[in-house]
């Protein structure tokens, strides 16, 4: 049973909508909100850092990987259909 309330929780995670609302912030701007937000992922997707907070997209082009303590996600590759915006709703 565990593994049908954990696909359950999956599929509901999957079917709410994304945030359409993006922030651009600079490097220090968005560094002081990781460390008020604390999110557990940053995503990487060419020159954007980007994560997923209070219904916002905060991102900026001006981070380096190595800027973050948490686990930083590169979404370059990514096969999903819908791109970035469907990982975000995931996490």
């Amino acid at each position: 049973m565990a593994g049908g309330a954990a696909a359950g929780a999956a599929a509901v995670a999957a079917a709410q909508p994304t945030s359409s609302y993006r922030v651009k912030l600079r490097r220090k701007e968005l560094l002081g909100l990781v460390e008020i937000a604390n999110p557990r992922i940053i995503y990487h997707r060419g020159r954007m850092h980007f994560f997923a907070f209070d219904g916002f997209v905060m991102y900026t082009f001006e981070c380096k990987d190595s800027d973050f303590k948490q686990k930083v996600l590169d979404t370059t590759n990514s096969q999903t259909r819908h791109g970035v915006s469907e990982l975000i709703t995931k996490t």
